[in-house]
């Protein structure tokens, strides 16, 4: 929050210097980082966007699947969507108050192939050509995270008789879904615009079951084999 503080004066010219440039955040041990609470199902992400304002409808479908995070999908432009390719530009993130080029890391920048029920869900999303930014807030501009997360997100959550969970979640089920269904985790990395290293230790759970539906694949294939 310090850091934050400090380039948001930066950026607005009331002091000349960021002091905490180069200083690198320590890394967390495993057992400090939150913990993660993806949804279970299609149902679940679906039954909160229904609680949704229309214009916000679109932000749980996309989010979950395409794996973004929050600053990311905030900082989108209608013209980063390539439907004929089935394709979404990363490019910039919007975060404290201010649209930023480039992204979180160096992989961050990316483009990110769009399913079916992405590209539906943008579809049916109101229209508004007055603005270039794809999820605007009411008046048009780039949504705040933090109101979104008091005034829409949690009662959105309440409302669909939902555990709470953080925005950051529809990533880490985007995550935890795509690790389930076998996607390599290289791929994944290059999807989310993140690490291998990061991915196995975030999501060191469900590479655990990962390795027992695998072990249970081989089984049975000897099985098979040594029966025919």
């Amino acid at each position: 929050m310090f850091r934050q503080a400090l380039a948001w004066g930066l950026a607005r010219g009331l002091i000349t210097r960021d002091a905490s440039v180069g200083m690198k955040n320590p890394k967390r041990r495993r057992h400090e980082c939150r913990d993660v609470l993806p949804f279970e199902s299609w149902d679940e992400v679906e039954a909160v966007a229904a609680e949704l304002h229309p214009r916000f409808q679109v932000i749980p479908i996309l989010m979950v699947g395409a794996g973004l995070r929050p600053e990311e999908l905030f900082g989108l432009h209608r013209a980063d969507v390539d439907r004929l390719a089935r394709l979404l530009r990363i490019e910039r993130r919007f975060t404290g108050g201010l649209l930023k080029p480039g992204g979180k890391t160096a992989g961050s920048v990316r483009q990110i192939p769009l399913r079916q029920r992405v590209l539906d869900a943008l579809d049916a999303a109101p229209k508004r050509i007055d603005t270039q930014i794809l999820v605007r807030a009411a008046r048009g501009g780039y949504i705040d995270i933090e109101r979104f997360r008091h005034r829409a997100w949690a009662p959105a959550l309440r409302a669909a008789g939902l555990e709470h969970r953080r925005i950051y979640d529809f990533r880490h089920t985007f995550a935890t879904w795509a690790i389930e269904d076998g996607v390599p985790l290289w791929q994944l990395a290059t999807i989310m615009g993140t690490s291998v290293v990061q991915i196995e230790d975030t999501y060191a759970r469900w590479l655990k079951r990962t390795g027992e539906q695998l072990r249970a694949a081989f089984d049975a294939y000897d099985a098979r084999a040594l029966g025919g």
